[in-house]
């Protein structure tokens, strides 16, 4: 009896034969190095892993001063011209906390950004639904763009009958909303395995917020998100500070949104306007490069370590965006008085 081998067939030609046991393993490999891309992403966006020399501050804060010790510079750049503000709600106008529905802003910011929304035409700009910052602004004087601009309300007006209405002014991704609210519910069912991660519903766009999930599990917590979105190639995965955003594929953001804002003001070809944008977050960079863009105003950083980005100036904390924003009310109030 003749015994024969089993062998492989030989592979067709025009074809490399490679086995199911090193493909498996380089499929494995890739996946893991998508997976630390994403990780390490994520660990970026954290301050708190951010490591700077004293020598690399000080360069930062060379090209990106902080916005109250050039003030005078500032204000003199803004003479003859209309200020407007832009302001970020989390980081900016509220510290960063971690259960992101206690963001609460100060008595005393409050009254600040009062008074500044009846010196200039002022926006809230943020990745948040609308209602949400609404209840933790609590002030009618201004316009709200929320679920990163998508999301558009201007000042509230009162008629003769002492009635209150709501001037919704842009929602450019309506048909969105069952698919988001889908998403929503597959999202908390999925991600309830990884202890300390919240989903939050923004209308418009959802974030997925992992400041209080152990940095070991970041890369689950991001598998479990692309999971579900794979289904959904109509929605993107963007990220932010300590949180994952998901919102429509629409060319739609924070710059978009200030554009929309500047020319529903009337002010989209004028010269004489002065845009200010002050915000802490990655979504941010859209707003601050239009500025630049554009050469009409800057952009304020809010970060205590060095970032790219394209903000002209710099703040450290909502502390300082405070004392900046008395600063210009005070400024606008004296000139108004001469």
């Amino acid at each position: 009896m003749v015994t024969v081998s089993a062998q492989k067939p030989p592979a067709p030609h025009g074809y490399i034969s490679i086995s199911t046991k090193r493909l498996l393993h380089n499929l494995e490999i890739n996946a893991g190095a998508r997976a630390s891309v994403w990780v390490d992403s994520m660990r970026a966006s954290s301050p708190t892993h951010i490591k700077s020399t004293p020598d690399d501050q000080g360069a930062w804060n060379l090209h990106h001063p902080s916005a109250l010790e050039m003030f005078e510079q500032i204000i003199d750049a803004s003479k003859g011209k209309q200020i407007i503000m832009f302001l970020d709600y989390d980081g900016t106008l509220s510290p960063i906390v971690e259960d992101p529905d206690r963001a609460f802003m100060s008595n005393k910011m409050r009254k600040t950004v009062r008074k500044l929304a009846k010196c200039f035409p002022t926006a809230i700009v943020s990745g948040r639904c609308r209602d949400k910052v609404y209840k933790f602004v609590k002030l009618a004087e201004q316009y709200y763009a929320g679920s990163h601009g998508m999301d558009i309300k201007g000042p509230e007006k009162r008629s003769k009958t002492d009635k209150v209405t709501e001037h919704v002014i842009f929602q450019p991704a309506s048909e969105f909303l069952p698919m988001i609210d889908e998403v929503y519910k597959q999202l908390v069912e999925t991600t309830k395995s990884t202890p300390g991660a919240k989903v939050e519903n923004n209308k418009f766009c959802l974030s997925v917020h992992f400041r209080c999930v152990d940095e070991k599990k970041w890369s689950g917590l991001a598998q479990q998100v692309k999971s579900v979105l794979k289904e959904y190639p109509k929605l993107r995965l963007t990220q932010g500070r300590k949180v994952l955003e998901i919102r429509p594929t629409i060319k739609w953001d924070k710059g978009k949104a200030l554009e929309f804002l500047l020319e529903s003001l009337g002010f989209a070809n004028c010269t004489d306007v002065f845009p200010v944008y002050i915000g802490d977050d990655r979504t941010d960079e859209d707003a601050f490069k239009i500025l630049r863009d554009r050469g009409q105003g800057f952009g304020i950083l809010v970060s205590k370590y060095p970032k790219d980005t394209n903000a002209s100036y710099s703040l450290q904390e909502p502390d300082e965006v405070m004392d900046f924003l008395r600063r210009l009310v005070e400024w606008k109030q004296l000139s108004m008085g001469a």
